[in-house]
């Protein structure tokens, strides 16, 4: 056998071979074969390193109730003129999260608080309360279900980052906070609000205490 024939035949068998490992991985992939995880067992190491402080900040603000949602995100996209099976995705996804709302103390002028002479009655006119960003809890957060075409399944083989539910987080981030401003859930941070800060003056001796709300 010559040798341009011997090289020839090498190049033939390897390409082979490597076509052979990209159907196996595509397969895998697909939920055709079982994974090797499957077969073999997956061990995990966590080699991250110690948390850092980067900063601390002072907090003014009264937290004075927390509110706690749920949404069901139904996100569906499709391409034109394209099969589902072929392009698209639909996710089911339940996220889990929770709201806070606060009454801001930091902003709170001389003027703000006003005592009397025998310093039995005191006013203390604060702002209304507002509500703080939505966090989705991870442990109470999960995927019902997810479909996917076959270029989509092939776009995740390729991705660094396959199967990524950013968008149905962030969506349901959006629903939640969207529910938290529609929920009483202000009212009630300022009514504990209110609650606290008579039971903190009257047990330093004030007998009569108005707290407000606004500007």
């Amino acid at each position: 056998m010559s040798s341009g024939k011997a090289v020839s035949w090498w190049a033939k068998a390897l390409g082979g071979a490597a076509l052979v490992a990209v159907a196996l991985v595509a397969a895998v992939r697909l939920s055709l074969l079982p994974s090797l995880d499957d077969v073999l067992g997956e061990e995990e190491r966590d080699r991250s390193g110690p948390a850092l402080l980067e900063s601390i900040q002072d907090i003014s603000r009264y937290e004075a109730a927390t509110g706690n949602f749920q949404v069901v995100v139904d996100l569906e996209k499709d391409t034109k003129y394209v099969p589902d099976s072929l392009r698209g995705t639909r996710t089911l996804y339940v996220g889990a999260g929770t709201v806070d709302a606060y009454v801001d103390m930091g902003g709170l002028a001389k003027e703000d608080v006003t005592v009397n002479e025998a310093r039995t009655s005191a006013t203390i006119r604060l702002p209304h309360a507002a509500l703080g960003k939505p966090a989705l809890d991870a442990d109470r957060s999960y995927t019902v279900s997810k479909q996917r075409g076959i270029f989509d399944r092939l776009g995740d083989f390729f991705s660094d980052n396959p199967n990524n539910e950013q968008a149905v987080q962030k969506l349901a981030t959006k629903h939640i906070a969207s529910a938290a401003r529609d929920s009483r859930l202000t009212t009630t941070a300022e009514q504990n609000t209110t609650r606290m800060l008579e039971g903190l003056l009257r047990s330093l001796g004030f007998t009569n205490v108005r707290v407000t709300y606004g500007a």
